[in-house]
């Protein structure tokens, strides 16, 4: 090569040299002027930092509401212990003062539902000043069906006199409701509560599982669409769901097809279920996530292992939730010790 072809070449690859360096400025210059970020870059701690500042200032504030779910009472006119247990619940509960602004009751208030179970439960609660209490229907509140003429379990004379719509009147008459299933919004928060609406002595098929009419769930798609802001909204049943893609049957909630078709547009949606009675001590999973967010409870009356014994007499459970601007707080509470139980502890993230 001769020294002026030697300079040419030199010449062109420095103004190559220059020409790459400039597109490739001008290029990170484009995606960072139009939000597109080089993905390549680390992650500064900036970010980070800003997101544990955001949450520190969310804890300061304080939740924007506190409320106790508790579920399956179970209170009976004839059995102390039960009624002893929602005591202790409600002794503990009191002493969160102003910290707690709503008790939900997720079914099954009484063990039969008979006039005396309701009055028994009337009773003690009228002993304690509470913040305002919500509940829905389980399938033991339809169970006055099976008790006879002498207030004892009397199968061979089913239905004994009783209709599952005087079971329904019983309930809506104790809560001053006029349907079963209802909502209320608390602090800004949207509650709702679906309840069972026929047994047996109406629907023979449905078993212990819970039938919600047509009425209700067109009732509760319409509901559900008043939340168009992404702030958490809070559903109580009281039947657990069976596995996804699958409607349920005894036991379980029936239309579970569609009650999850509903919720799948909406985020940030919280699902409370209870009847298994499930100790939080207990390796049975209690939080599950679909679409929603899903926790099943255990119970004031009746905690049991997962052979569904009950073994620990004492023991007497309920949830405790804490709602700020950016998560959810979920921590299961055991009123006979008046303790946190370190197995229920959740923090769920709300997504924007």
């Amino acid at each position: 090569m001769t020294r002026r072809n030697f300079i040419k070449w030199w010449i062109a690859a420095g103004w190559a040299c220059i020409l790459t360096i400039s597109a490739l400025f001008m290029f990170r210059r484009f995606r960072e002027t139009t939000g597109h970020e080089n993905i390549t870059e680390p992650a500064t701690a900036t970010p980070q930092v800003g997101v544990a500042e955001a949450n520190q200032r969310a804890e300061d504030a304080g939740p924007l509401i506190s409320f106790f779910i508790i579920s399956d009472l179970h209170i009976n006119s004839g059995i102390s212990v039960q009624s002893n247990h929602l005591r202790k619940a409600l002794d503990d509960i009191k002493t969160f003062g102003d910290k707690a602004q709503a008790i939900m009751i997720t079914g099954d208030v009484t063990d039969s539902g008979t006039p005396a179970d309701y009055r028994e439960f009337k009773n003690i609660m009228s002993q304690y000043e509470l913040p305002p209490v919500y509940a829905n229907m389980g399938n033991h509140d339809y169970y006055n069906v099976w008790i006879g003429k002498n207030g004892t379990w009397s199968q061979d004379t089913f239905p004994n006199g009783k209709t599952d719509a005087m079971a329904r009147q019983a309930f809506t008459s104790m809560f001053n409701l006029e349907k079963p299933y209802h909502d209320v919004r608390l602090n800004g928060f949207h509650f709702i509560l679906l309840s069972q609406e026929a047994y047996v002595q109406e629907k023979p098929e449905v078993g212990e599982g819970a039938w919600y009419s047509e009425e209700q769930m067109n009732w509760f798609r319409s509901k559900m669409a008043e939340n168009k802001d992404g702030k958490p909204v809070f559903v109580m049943i009281h039947q657990e769901l069976p596995p996804v893609g699958q409607d349920g049957g005894n036991h379980m909630l029936i239309k579970a097809k569609q009650f999850r078709e509903i919720l799948t547009p909406y985020r940030n949606v919280f699902v409370f279920s209870g009847h298994t009675h499930q100790d939080f001590t207990v390796s049975t999973e209690h939080y599950i996530q679909e679409t929603f967010h899903w926790f099943k409870n255990s119970s004031i009356g009746l905690v049991m292992n997962t052979k569904y014994e009950n073994v620990r007499k004492d023991a007497a459970q309920g949830l405790f939730i804490e709602v700020y601007s950016n998560k959810v707080v979920l921590r299961g509470r055991e009123f006979s010790n008046r303790t946190w139980i370190k197995e229920a502890d959740w923090t769920v993230p709300l997504s924007d």
